[in-house]
């Protein structure tokens, strides 16, 4: 097969590379994946599995700030920073910061805002086109607290949602041990998000999808990393491991590692960094959980799946190069035993970590730039927000009015 016969190549093979591919290659574009390592075998298959529509505040969040030197010095806490890093973190964690201020965070709010109220639905849609519903369930998710004190701004958080219409129901403690009897009655209250779901089995979606997008013609090259890429008036050269590759467009979804490939491709320099996220999979536990459940005070998730329950979580700043830190998976496991009544079963559990890839302003790029279609930079949102993100792009690739603005998700907003 003649690698460069596709209209569209495709570089990265993560769930927003998938989506895309399936929806353009169903409309008769001839599309191929270049993915440097399996299909999907980053953040798409590490996540929490949680379509997270009620997260519609910007990680770039004044309010955090006031709890930053807490969870640095906490060894088991939420957030880590490895100083090794701080150089090469600083310029984009001053991006960060500006961003905190009330007009640009009020900008990436409705910006997430519109993203998020789109895609249950499309996910819902997609599903039922693709056969991906067995493993898809829209039953809600909950947020917890068993701090006094957070109960208050669990409320706020509750009420202030509600007002921008993304529902959710704030429970007693009664109400959250009788929906979820698994937890410890430290666990004082809850926001239940009816409008949530989560995936039972995210390597199950990503391989029906991938054969789903081969059966209509595509095509997937897998250790196939794109190490340079060219712009010139005949077209675009991408430069592989093992050789080079002419492309009439090129569609870049390389999640954290898009940075340099961006700016070779349209000259910008995004502000980009990398969220090193953790999960410790616990496969004798699939039935202890009916929901998701987060907590505010713990900064964590536990998602039942098919194959277990995923423990998901932490943020931590140490780059693409840095090895795994490993204890940082194997934390979580204490601070769901902290949540539930009985000892979790930990027998062949097993620790993973990925990159999430983070812009300054909290909002992916989704845009069109020449012959270079852009799709990445959703932070903790690919899952959530993959479906629409496609939909989107092909709203860009066919001229078509696109079912959200796009401007706010414009490469040109780092000019």
């Amino acid at each position: 097969m003649d690698i460069q016969a596709f209209d569209l190549h495709i570089i990265g093979g993560g769930i927003i590379g998938l989506c895309a591919a399936v929806t353009l290659q169903a409309r008769g574009i001839k599309v191929v994946i270049l993915e440097a390592d399996k299909i999907a075998s980053g953040a798409s298959y590490g996540n929490a599995g949680h379509l997270a529509t009620e997260q519609v505040f910007p990680i770039a969040d004044a309010n955090i700030l006031q709890h930053v030197p807490a969870m640095l010095f906490n060894p088991e806490g939420p957030l880590r920073i490895d100083w090794r890093y701080l150089p090469r973190l600083m310029p984009w964690a001053f991006k960060l910061l500006l961003n905190m201020r009330p007009e640009p965070f009020a900008r990436s709010h409705q910006a997430l805002l519109a993203l998020n109220a789109h895609s249950l639905q499309a996910w819902q849609d997609f599903a039922k086109d693709w056969q991906l519903t067995p493993w898809i369930k829209v039953e809600g998710s909950l947020l917890t607290v068993e701090k006094t004190t957070s109960l208050a701004d669990l409320q706020a958080h509750g009420q202030r949602l509600n007002e921008l219409s993304v529902p959710n129901e704030l429970l007693s403690q009664q109400q959250l041990l009788e929906l979820e009897p698994a937890l410890k009655d430290t666990q004082l209250g809850a926001l239940f998000f009816p409008q949530t779901g989560h995936i039972t089995d995210l390597s199950a979606i990503t391989k029906k999808l991938s054969t789903t997008f081969s059966e209509l013609g595509g095509h997937i090259v897998e250790h196939c990393p794109v190490l340079e890429a060219k712009v010139s008036v005949d077209g675009i050269t991408l430069t592989t491991s093992d050789q080079q590759i002419y492309a009439r467009k090129v569609m870049l979804a390389a999640g954290a590692h898009s940075k340099a490939l961006a700016k070779q491709l349209t000259g910008i320099s995004v502000p980009l960094d990398t969220e090193r996220g953790y999960h410790l999979m616990l496969p004798n536990e699939a039935a202890r959980l009916t929901l998701p459940v987060s907590s505010m005070d713990r900064r964590f998730i536990m998602t039942p799946m098919d194959t277990g329950l995923r423990l998901a979580g932490t943020v931590e700043y140490a780059g693409l190069e840095a090895p795994a830190n490993m204890n940082r998976a194997q934390m979580l496991l204490k601070q769901a035993q902290a949540m539930l009544t009985v000892p979790l079963d930990s027998e062949n559990s097993t620790q993973w970590m990925g990159f999430r890839p983070s812009t300054a302003d909290s909002l992916p790029i989704i845009d069109k730039c020449g012959s270079v279609f852009l799709n990445f930079g959703h932070q903790h949102l690919g899952l959530t927000q993959a479906v629409v993100s496609a939909q989107m792009i092909a709203a860009l690739y066919f001229d078509e009015n696109p079912v959200i603005d796009p401007a706010a998700y414009r490469l040109d907003r780092f000019e």
